[in-house]
């Protein structure tokens, strides 16, 4: 380190882990966010489907599904999302072994892949209601 150079402050400091974050945990992020994403969109089309049908007033036993199952189908989402990111990252996060030539997988994998997913699988729903949501039903 070059002793001319100021130390980094709180803010410095955070940007630089963000930037140079370690390759198991951009790993799971990005495999959770990738599950994250398919199932949100999915859950963005009923949902829309769900609003347009209540909105021209068409009864809730004809809605696919057979009523209003937003609830049951935000539950599914997360469900889903950490299902999937959990089983992504068990798979392309492997534990290096000590001699650094072979690779296992673990339960620890799957258990990062968990962490990363459930924050992911909120955020969203969040974006999908608050933001997605009112945008497509405006159009």
């Amino acid at each position: 380190m070059s002793g001319n150079r100021a130390p980094r402050g709180f803010f410095g400091k955070r940007l630089y882990q963000l930037q140079h974050a370690p390759r198991p945990v951009f790993r799971a992020v990005l495999a959770s966010g990738g599950s994250g994403l398919v199932f949100m969109l999915i859950y963005l089309a009923y949902d829309l489907h769900v609003e347009r049908a209540l909105m021209d007033g068409v009864s809730p036993s004809l809605i696919v599904g057979g009523g209003d199952l937003r609830t049951e189908a935000a539950a599914l989402v997360v469900l889903c999302t950490s299902t999937f990111g959990s089983l992504l990252t068990y798979l392309i996060v492997p534990q290096p072994s000590a001699d650094g030539t072979t690779t296992t997988r673990s339960g620890w994998s799957a258990l990062l892949g968990l962490f990363a997913s459930l924050p992911i699988a909120y955020i969203g729903l969040v974006i999908e209601s608050q933001f997605l949501k009112p945008l497509l039903l405006a159009l």
